[in-house]
């Protein structure tokens, strides 16, 4: 009961811009609900890094079993800079790392959109009919998680913790338009639904990863 009626003041608190963030759980504090907000996104985000893992690999022990895959593969969200390691996403700041953040998943709502079309139209209905399936259901979640960590970082503004820098702008304005490959250009192939699919799980890690980093460095001393 203690923990509803705490949670009901800090909405009440949060809708009339009151107390701010604090370290060492005064009252008032809006702690917990920032709390339940990152842990919200970061489960999103393990969920969908397993997904498209899953998928990922289903597809290389379908199509390329032998994993004898030639030629380097150029994911097209390379224009976005990205921390190189942990030490390095901690020293970004909390309002540079969340831009990081929300710029992926920006970069990602038409590439996977165009990857479930692609993969419905394919012949391999032994593989795709389970397949795109999942690529649908990626797609859905990266439009959710974007809006979810979009909107914790609305919240972490009204607390006080995130500067006023970071705006959820438009997908087509996060990457360079010389970034955007094949896929707006013409039909997928097998090879081309396989870099897709490698450079999501790549970088779904990173978003995974980044929002673990941004918990800590914004809630420290809570499971980090």
């Amino acid at each position: 009961m203690r923990t509803v009626l705490t949670l009901v003041y800090l909405e009440l608190s949060m809708r009339s811009g009151a107390a701010p963030i604090c370290a060492h759980g005064q009252a008032g504090c809006h702690l917990p609900f920032l709390a339940d907000l990152f842990d919200r996104v970061i489960k999103q985000s393990s969920r969908l890094h397993g997904i498209s893992s899953d998928l990922h690999s289903e597809f290389e022990q379908y199509f390329f079993p032998s994993k004898n895959i030639f030629g380097k593969r150029k994911c097209h969200t390379y224009g976005i800079i990205t921390p190189d390691d942990k030490e390095d996403a901690q020293r970004l700041g909390r309002a540079q790392l969340t831009e990081v953040i929300l710029k992926l998943l920006g970069a990602w709502g038409g590439p996977l959109s165009q990857l479930y079309w692609s993969m419905s139209q394919d012949q391999n209905q032994d593989f795709n009919i389970n397949s795109s399936n999942k690529a649908l259901e990626i797609s859905g979640m990266v439009h959710e998680l974007r809006d979810g960590v979009a909107k914790m970082a609305e919240k972490m503004k009204l607390f006080g913790v995130l500067g006023n820098t970071v705006s959820f702008v438009s997908p087509e304005s996060l990457v360079p338009t010389s970034a955007f490959p094949f896929y707006k250009q013409r039909e997928l192939d097998s090879l081309d639904h396989h870099d897709l699919l490698y450079c999501f799980r790549r970088d779904s890690n990173k978003v995974k990863n980044y929002l673990r980093i941004l918990k800590c460095t914004t809630l420290p001393g809570l499971d980090c």
